[in-house]
């Protein structure tokens, strides 16, 4: 399914960057909470089509927020917004190539015992054949002790 594909391939972007906030927070035994905001960063990366399947290559440049924060007993809070714009070219030059808005918040829980994360995406693409497409898709996963207990990814195309 290609929006479970789409949505999947960020899950790494996701993870990626919680991640590196987590390395800005100092660890310490008191509670701390740190804010990142970004200007202008574009990240090139292949992809899906989430509303065709057509695979290709996406440019996207975005501001973003990130906040982490930490608490006396080492859990760990993150959560981000990004929007900005996008441009998606097909690998079949003779599909048609997409450039619109981009919209993701994500957050994320991770304690001694276990680690959730959630995600919302949306966008709204103007194709070069003229027609336009919005994708909706929300993801969200829970490990516990090291074992699965939630994961589902959602996504709808409309024109």
């Amino acid at each position: 399914m290609p929006t479970r594909l789409l949505l999947r391939r960020l899950i790494p972007l996701i993870a990626a960057t919680g991640l590196l906030l987590l390395t800005v927070a100092p660890a310490s035994a008191a509670a701390n909470a740190t804010t990142e905001t970004v200007h202008g960063v574009t990240a090139t990366f292949p992809t899906v089509n989430p509303c065709t399947g057509d695979p290709g290559l996406v440019t996207v440049t975005y501001n973003g927020v990130f906040h982490t924060s930490a608490d006396a007993t080492g859990g760990t809070h993150v959560t981000g917004t990004v929007t900005g714009t996008f441009a998606f070219v097909p690998t079949d030059v003779t599909r048609p190539s997409y450039t619109g808005r981009v919209t993701n918040w994500f957050g994320g829980n991770i304690g001694a015992n276990g680690e959730g994360f959630w995600s919302t995406f949306s966008i709204t693409a103007y194709g070069s054949d003229g027609s336009v497409i919005h994708f909706n898709g929300v993801m969200q996963f829970h490990l516990s002790n090291g074992e699965v207990h939630v994961d589902f990814t959602l996504g709808n195309c409309r024109d």
